[in-house]
């Protein structure tokens, strides 16, 4: 399977989604752990926004490595949408953008929804990532 994990970060640097696609599970994760590894991530792409030698650089955006690739898509409101792949994983930006499509529609209109918490009781949002990302797969 090319997608690995998804997370979703509110501006704050809290995790507020994570899930681990069924084919990963090499180095599995405790929840502790991905919680860390949210905040990390969210340290991580504040300073390289601050150190960019680029005026209005939105900090990072893309890390590959040999085994695998992350990808970064950030809203206007701060919230991050992360997603780790295959690095043969093409079109990380569509995903992400349907994904962002997917919680406009189906997190944030939800009327008992709180911003910034951890989002629970969205069934219609997980069944569309799901789907979106056993798409990708077939």
């Amino acid at each position: 399977m090319p997608i690995f994990s998804f997370y979703i970060i509110n501006k704050a640097g809290g995790l507020i989604y994570q899930k681990d696609f069924e084919d990963y599970k090499a180095n599995k994760l405790m929840v502790n752990e991905h919680l860390r590894l949210g905040g990390f991530f969210h340290g991580i792409h504040a300073i390289a926004a601050q150190v960019a030698p680029v005026a209005g650089s939105s900090g990072v955006e893309e890390i590959e490595a040999s085994t695998v690739k992350l990808r970064c898509f950030q809203a206007l409101t701060g919230t991050k949408f992360f997603v780790t792949a295959s690095p043969s994983q093409a079109s990380l930006d569509v995903f992400l953008s349907q994904v962002y499509e997917y919680y406009a529609d189906f997190v944030l209109k939800n009327p008992f929804y709180e911003l910034e918490q951890p989002i629970q009781g969205c069934d219609k949002f997980v069944a569309h990532l799901d789907a979106l990302v056993a798409s990708l797969s077939a």
